[in-house]
Order: C-alpha cells, then structure tokens, then sequence
C-alpha cells in the first residue's frame, strides 16, 4: 500500500509555489498579499492562522492577519471587508471560520469580493465551480484532488464515492472529480447501504466527521481512499476511515494527521497566488 504523504506533497507544492511567487515579483514589480481576519480566540483557529501566516511567508506571499476580540460588532467586520475588497496589495481574503454566534457567516462570505474569495466558499465561486467555469475552488477538496492525482494521474471512467455532502467539501470534491470524467456517487449519513455503495469506488473520499466509519471490509482491493476527517477520541485523532483495517486493501491512503491538512493550507496559497494571476490580466 502507498501511504499518501501529505506533507511531502505539501512542501513540494509550496517549493513550486515560491518560484512562481519570485517569477511574478520580477514580471510585476509586486507579490500576492493575503490577508486573514480572525475573530475570537479559538486556540484550533489561532493554530490554523498561524500555521497559514507562516507558510505564506515562507513562499513569498504578503501576509497579514487581523484580529478581532469575539464581541466585536458585525457591522465592523463587514466594513473591514469592503476595506480590503478595494485595497490593490490584497491579492486574497479569508475569515477564518467558526464564527461567534452574533456574526451571520453566509453575510460574512458573501461580503468578500468573489475575485478575492480565497476559501472558494462565496455563492459565486460555487457556482462557477458546478458549471464548469473558473472559479476559486474550496482548498481542502482542491487538495484531496491533488493528493489523487499524483497517484492516479488518469481517472477518466473512474468510480468515485464521496461520503458526506457539505458545502465545504463534499459538494466542490463531486464537481473536481466529475470534471475529471469519474462517475460520482454522493453518500452521506443517510445512504441507505453506504458499505454497498464504497465496496464499489476506484476511489473514496471520506468526509463526514464520523469516526473510523469506512471499515475494512467497505473497501476493494486497490482502492484510492482519501480520509478528510479529524476527530478526537479517547484515543487521540482519528479520522473517518479506520486506517489498519482499510490500509490491507488499499491501493494508497491518507493518514490522519498528516495527510491532507497539510495540503489545504499549501491550497490557500496556491489559490491566493491564482486571484493575484486573475488580478493582473
């Protein structure tokens, strides 16, 4: 079995990325700039800020984080927002989510101008993404489809099942995987025989938040299987997919951790650098 080593991946990624990043500086006389706005102190959030503010950094990128105490007003949020929307030097905007519960996220997403949509989240880039258009793509799923595509480079005809629906990612994995010619089941927890359904894919992606849900016996021989999920157990972090049992069949698996985290954040600055790229022409 081929342990899928997300953050090599990841580092490859950002080693390309800083290229790019010094090819534009010397094209365009300026780097991409992403800014963050973090809200609250959520130490999982303040890990996530960090750990983006560092590798943005580390590529070339411009960062900069701004921080809001948790009673800050919406009305102030939103106007920052506009601020950066019409500020040159941002290349890309991300809010990091959860948000407290006084601040209406969807308000919040759909105030970032689309052109600068880093997540991919707004109504918008979603769109785009379902018809086929350019658009800023979620970067978990965006990393997931990168993390498969290096083991599989052709998927065309491809069975895929993607376990879990959410806006965040089992929705834009579907539109990756279907544009690649994959033909897609979406499963979710109310699917009827879920075991039934991943006993069929060439490739699983599983994202659901549910606990070493995927069991060995769900998985066939030489299946591609991606495992998004991160829960805490009594036995520490853990993803959807029960990792010994799956890892007897499969062709190739994600850890967790260290499988595609890695590549979501490594995502970010990829997309940041595209609404840079997007920007200029």
């Amino acid at each position: 079995m081929i342990l899928i080593d997300g953050k090599k991946a990841a580092a490859e990624l950002r080693a390309e990325l800083k290229e790019e990043v010094a090819g534009l500086k010397s094209k365009h006389n300026k780097v991409p700039g992403l800014t963050v706005i973090l809200i609250g102190d959520l130490t999982p959030s303040q890990i996530y800020v960090r750990n983006k503010e560092k590798s943005a950094n580390e590529v070339g990128l411009k960062s900069e984080v701004i921080k809001y105490p948790d009673s800050v007003e919406e009305k102030t949020v939103l106007e920052k927002i506009k601020e950066l929307n019409s500020d040159e030097t941002v290349s890309g905007i991300l809010v990091q989510l959860p948000l407290p519960k006084h601040i209406d996220k969807q308000k919040v997403i759909e105030a970032i101008n689309p052109s600068k949509d880093v997540d991919g989240f707004h109504p918008m880039n979603v769109g785009n993404l379902s018809s086929g258009y350019e658009s800023s793509i979620p970067c978990t799923p965006l990393g997931c489809y990168l993390l498969i595509k290096k083991i599989e480079p052709n998927l065309s005809g491809k069975k895929a099942v993607v376990v879990g629906r959410s806006n965040l990612n089992g929705k834009p994995m579907t539109q990756l995987l279907l544009k690649e010619n994959c033909t897609v089941t979406i499963t979710h927890s109310k699917t009827k025989d879920l075991k039934a359904e991943c006993l069929e894919a060439d490739i699983i992606v599983a994202a659901v938040g549910i606990p070493e849900l995927v069991r060995g016996d769900w998985v066939k021989k030489d299946a591609i299987v991606i495992d998004v999920g991160i829960n805490k157990t009594d036995n520490g972090i853990v993803g959807d997919v029960h990792f010994d049992e799956v890892s007897k069949n499969a062709k190739a698996l994600t850890p967790v951790p260290g499988g595609v985290g890695p590549m979501t954040i490594a995502c970010l600055l990829k997309n940041t650098i595209e609404c840079f790229k997007r920007s200029q022409k």
